[in-house]
């Protein structure tokens, strides 16, 4: 068997030993090559050639205006495809470069497929859908409970949809009392988000019905962008009423799902879950109607017992009343002897307490007579006290009084003082020029010093 060559190291390819490489070795080379050097990439073009295997396989040609080149997307990877590819579709496929050994035919190998534009349109779907939910728009506290029996039903969708078709026969065959009332507005086009908000805006204003379907049929991303407009998420949200969202198909998400109250996976599935079957409801009230009824029969037969019991027990009145007055009798010496037995013991108890206290008093009469005779004498004594102490004060006071400076200057005399408020007692103390201040019985003068003997 040969060996095969490894084209990433130098070789010698002298005369005497250069390498001879069968067909399939040069195949694989460069096929690794081709993988190696060409990562998984994604592709532009035009379908053409489509052929779907009995195998499950798909093979096509990817081409633009320029050229060509064969591919294939087997099973395992075409199973998850959203959509099986038709002649002369603008796709976008993620592929690898590689080589096909048997033939030598160079190919890609496709691992995913979207169409042409896709990308763009998730990314900007992916970025609509991060920037409302960050604006709080898609939280679960904002989202309404759907009422549980509807009387009006509102459509926001296309009167030439089949969308509407399914919904209308939904809801006949559901619930055929239930009125409808729909608000017509293109559902793909130009424009036409601006005319699905304007039309759910007109739903919330009139406020005519109790539940809001906003629908249509399945179709590309393209064919339901009009569902992924910042206008018709705002437009859902501020609703008056629950809204309801069933466009597409079960894979189909749009920004209108996530903003409506509840989403559906069908405009069918939409209508199920906007009333409950007329049918459920006539069998849960004729089940209501059949627990009542066995509820009230009980009910009769527990009061009638209940009745016979009382009947039984029941007693003439006369007798009654016999009966009660000698139970209020009986209560009554009851009632008696009960507050009798207290008051009793409690005198007997008061009496003794009362001796006890008796004999414990002490006899204060004598030392009442002493206390009288002791007050006597200190009055006596006290009167006693008073007129000496009078006596010595007088005494003080006349000594005092001749001592009184007042006293000798009354005579004539009068108190000398210097400047600072000293008394002058020799004239060493008197300067020629000064001032002094004499004082007299009755007031005060500042002299001036004429001259000092």
């Amino acid at each position: 068997m040969n060996e095969m060559m490894n084209f990433d190291e130098p070789h010698d390819f002298t005369a005497a030993g250069t390498p001879v490489l069968t067909v399939s070795a040069l195949n694989q080379a460069v096929a690794r090559l081709l993988e190696r050097s060409f990562p998984l990439t994604w592709i532009a073009g035009e379908i053409s050639n489509f052929t779907r295997a009995s195998s499950g396989h798909w093979y096509f040609t990817l081409k633009d205006n320029a050229a060509q080149v064969r591919a294939v997307m087997f099973r395992g990877r075409a199973q998850y495809a959203n959509f099986t590819p038709r002649e002369g579709d603008k796709v976008e496929v993620r592929a690898l470069v590689t080589l096909y050994g048997a033939r030598g035919d160079y190919q890609i190998n496709v691992e995913a497929i979207r169409r042409a534009g896709v990308g763009t349109l998730f990314e900007a779907f992916l970025l609509l859908k991060q920037k409302l939910d960050a604006a709080g728009l898609f939280h679960p506290d904002r989202k309404r409970a759907l009422p549980m029996f509807p009387r009006t039903v509102g459509i926001v969708t296309s009167p030439q949809a089949a969308a509407l078709r399914d919904v209308l026969t939904a809801l006949r065959r559901r619930a055929p009392h239930v009125n409808v009332v729909l608000y017509p507005t293109p559902v793909q086009g130009q424009l036409a988000a601006q005319k699905i908000a304007a039309a759910i805006d007109t739903a919330s204003l009139r406020n005519d019905c109790d539940v809001l379907i906003v629908c249509r049929g399945g179709g590309s991303i393209e064919d339901l962008w009009s569902f992924n407009d910042e206008d018709v998420a705002y437009a859902v949200a501020n609703c008056r009423m629950p809204v309801i969202s069933g466009v597409g198909h079960e894979t189909d998400f749009t920004i209108c799902d996530f903003a409506a109250d509840l989403r559906a996976a069908t405009p069918t599935a939409a209508a199920e879950l906007a009333v409950t079957p007329r049918a459920d409801w006539l069998a849960s009230l004729r089940t209501d109607a059949t627990d009542l009824r066995r509820a009230m029969r009980r009910a009769l037969s527990e009061s009638t017992q209940t009745l016979d019991g009382y009947t039984r027990r029941l007693l003439n009145p006369n007798a009654q009343i016999r009966q009660q007055r000698l139970k209020l009798l009986a209560l009554s010496t009851a009632m008696m002897h009960a507050n009798r037995a207290p008051l009793t013991r409690a005198r007997h108890q008061l009496d003794r307490l009362g001796e006890r206290m008796a004999a414990c008093t002490p006899d204060t009469r004598a030392a009442r007579s002493s206390l009288a005779a002791l007050r006597h004498r200190a009055a006596i004594g006290m009167a006693r006290t008073v007129q000496q102490r009078r006596a010595a004060l007088a005494a003080l006071s006349s000594q005092l009084e001749l001592l009184n400076p007042q006293r000798t200057l009354e005579r004539g005399y009068a108190i000398v003082t210097d400047e600072a408020g000293a008394v002058v007692r020799s004239p060493g103390q008197i300067v020629a020029g000064g001032a002094l201040g004499v004082r007299v019985a009755e007031g005060a003068a500042v002299v001036e010093v004429a001259a000092v003997r």
